[in-house]
């Protein structure tokens, strides 16, 4: 059986939610590098791409054998889960799945503001406003503190005690605000969500799908060049296809 595609780059939030997830699972995956909003032909707006996943963004999931697509990283993780039987990331329990799918549905307008902090420190000349950038930064600690006072004080993870798509989700866009990474966000006021930050370092293979940032690291002072972005994800898919390999072995 041909390998599913996965249509992205590493630098991408949900694209390392979703390769963690199928790292975790040891399912083959082929990382297909597509570059966002970019018309050429490895672009995310380029019509074949478009063919695939209208909305025109990464991740976007490919079954070779049935020509099925499917874009947004939450649909792409939810739908691997049901087709695998992956109960264990994603609870058969309605309960349960339901609060996973609060989580997936409060990401959106909250942690994914993370975002929007990273991406000025990378693209000064997009001269995103102060106002922009402060709003993000706003609606993120919001959303932090939601997760620290009326999640992770209840549970070891943010729906209850066992690790599922909700945390691989979320630690797309909290994970690399970290000291060890961007460094661009003081966590000391969240003590539950920096106990859950170091557990989910401990998750296997989460090295493998974060390379991209340990490449680029400190991004606070200066931002990195274009090429230095580009290494860095040609390096993190080439540890992408090195974990898929040791499946087999």
């Amino acid at each position: 059986m041909a390998p599913i595609k996965i249509y992205g780059v590493p630098f991408s939030q949900p694209v390392r939610s979703v390769i963690w997830l199928l790292l975790l699972k040891q399912l083959p995956l082929d990382l297909v590098p597509t570059n966002p909003g970019s018309k050429g032909e490895s672009g995310s707006r380029h019509p074949s791409y478009l063919e695939k996943n209208p909305a025109g963004t990464i991740p976007c999931l490919e079954e070779p054998e049935t020509g099925y697509t499917l874009g947004e990283g939450h649909a792409i993780m939810s739908y691997l889960c049901d087709k695998h039987g992956w109960s264990d990331v994603y609870p058969d329990d309605l309960h349960a799945r339901g609060k996973v799918h609060w989580y997936l549905n409060f990401h959106h307008r909250n942690i994914r503001d993370a975002s929007g902090m990273v991406a000025p420190k990378i693209r000064k000349d997009l001269n995103i406003p102060e106002m922009v950038q402060e709003m993000a930064k706003r609606t993120f600690t919001a959303g932090l503190k939601t997760l620290n006072d009326l999640c992770l004080e209840k549970g070891r993870y943010i729906a209850g005690d066992t690790l599922t798509i909700a945390d691989l989700s979320a630690y797309g866009e909290i994970g690399q605000l970290q000291p060890r990474y961007t460094n661009i966000f003081d966590f000391s006021p969240f003590p539950n969500v920096e106990r859950w930050l170091n557990d989910m370092q401990q998750v296997p293979f989460h090295d493998d799908a974060h390379v991209v940032l340990a490449e680029l690291g400190d991004i606070s002072t200066e931002a990195p060049s274009m090429d230095t972005i580009r290494t860095a994800n040609i390096n993190a898919i080439g540890a992408v296809n090195k974990a898929v390999e040791g499946f087999s072995g």
